[in-house]
């Protein structure tokens, strides 16, 4: 709203008309730029009405980022200048942090970067110095199509003085600010009073419980979304009328109408880093799975581990020291054979490894132990953990000197992230 952006050379307006949200925007640029205020309509704000209009379909877009029952999402969002969550380089030291500290079954992480941060690094810069956290389970957002719903899909969101956080807490989501700076906002707005005021991530301290905290004490605040817009859902008919007086033209007939937010396609979380698992068997039949993507070592050390690897790693070395080696894949892609080939010839590959699964849906795996016993395991309807959690758990079952046969006729009970699942070992 400062007159450097809005007037010209010799003080006109820049803009035939000034898009406003709210009437508060409006008394702060007649404060500002009295000069600009003749100009100013408000029109609402059509992102934020459809976002309110998609509401209703937050499930789809949970299932569309992969998050499971039990799993809490947590976006990350930066915007483009040098004091944003991106650009004073918290984001990047806090990835490895998040992956090794918050257990892949309990926790989704996306990341929605300003366009800009794209534009001016390039693409393959950003995934190159992303690339460990998007190989531990980070899902790089599409900036443009689908932030908005990874928003609405969000339990919590790090974020920054960006506009896209003032949206969460619009919303209602819990907000952590990792980066704050309040120079370049004017005193007098909203953002401003929530930036100064919003609870804060330290990075000096473990970082699931700050989450568990902010989740648990969490009470939404009326004033973001009060002040998104004052007229909420009227953006698209007050818009429509303004282009049109503007082009001097008269206006359709017909409502004016924003297109709704797509559905984006299914993207899961992939974790082609080797995963620590610690398990627990707290009763018959029962493994108790938590699974960590590093690097650095898992902050819950209780249990006994074992580590999982999946065979498309980058750190290939790897693969001679995992327990278990396991992949996704269509149970009728030739590439491999079939499950029943794949798990022969990876233990055949590497004869230190306990147990090959080789992943084939949502809830289903087929496994072979180091004994050449081929086993298939199938969750209940409804499950919705990653199968190689089952294969861990397995694992950890036979590991433990436990009897195939019991879990072969009785199943296998499964806790991962609060969630149980009941999983059916059938013989191959």
């Amino acid at each position: 709203m400062s007159p450097e952006w809005l007037l010209d050379e010799i003080g006109r307006p820049v803009a035939d008309a000034l898009v406003l949200s709210h009437p508060e925007q409006l008394e702060r640029l007649r404060a500002v730029c009295p000069e600009a205020a003749p100009t100013a309509v408000l029109a609402g704000d059509p992102c934020w009405d459809r976002m309110l209009a998609a509401r209703p379909y937050r499930d789809r877009y949970r299932r569309a980022l992969g998050v499971g029952r039990g799993q809490r999402l947590v976006v990350l969002n930066s915007t483009w200048n040098p004091e944003s969550l991106f650009g004073d380089d918290t984001l990047p030291s806090l990835l490895p942090r998040l992956t090794s500290e918050l257990p892949v079954d309990e926790y989704r992480l996306a990341a929605v970067l300003h366009p800009n941060i794209w534009h001016g690094h390039g693409p393959g810069q950003i995934r190159a110095w992303l690339d460990r956290a998007r190989r531990a389970g980070l899902t790089l957002v599409d900036p443009l199509d689908n932030w908005r719903q990874a928003l609405l899909a969000a339990d919590v969101v790090i974020g920054d003085h960006g506009s896209v956080t003032y949206y969460a807490a619009a919303l209602g989501t819990p907000v952590l600010l990792g980066a704050a700076p309040l120079d370049g906002l004017a005193p007098d707005a909203p953002v401003h009073a929530f930036v100064r005021t919003a609870p804060r991530l330290d990075p000096t301290l473990p970082l699931r419980p700050q989450l568990t905290q902010l989740l648990g004490t969490h009470s939404p605040l009326p004033e973001p979304a009060t002040f998104t817009s004052s007229v909420p859902g009227e953006s698209a008919t007050r818009l429509r009328r303004l282009f049109y007086d503007i082009i001097g033209i008269p206006e359709p007939d017909a409502p004016a109408l924003l297109e709704p937010l797509p559905l984006p396609p299914f993207e899961p979380a992939a974790h082609t880093v080797p995963l620590q698992v610690l398990t627990t068997l707290p009763g018959s039949g029962e493994v108790s799975v938590v699974r960590y993507a590093g690097p650095h070592p898992a902050p819950d050390s209780t249990g006994e581990a074992h580590t999982a690897v999946h065979e498309d790693t980058r750190e290939q070395s790897q693969l001679s020291l995992a327990d278990v080696v396991f992949r996704h894949g269509a149970a009728d892609d030739p590439r491999f054979g079939s499950p029943a080939l794949w798990t022969t010839e990876t233990l055949a590959r590497h004869p230190q490894c306990a147990l090959a699964a080789y992943i084939t849906g949502p809830s289903t795996c087929t496994v072979r132990t180091s004994d050449d016993t081929l086993l298939h395991l199938r969750a209940e309807p409804g499950a919705d953990a990653d199968p190689a959690a089952y294969a861990s758990a397995l694992y950890a079952w036979l590991a433990s000197g436990k009897a195939l046969h019991e879990v072969v006729a009785q199943g296998l009970t499964v806790h991962t992230g609060g969630v149980v699942h009941r999983v059916r070992v059938n013989r191959g």
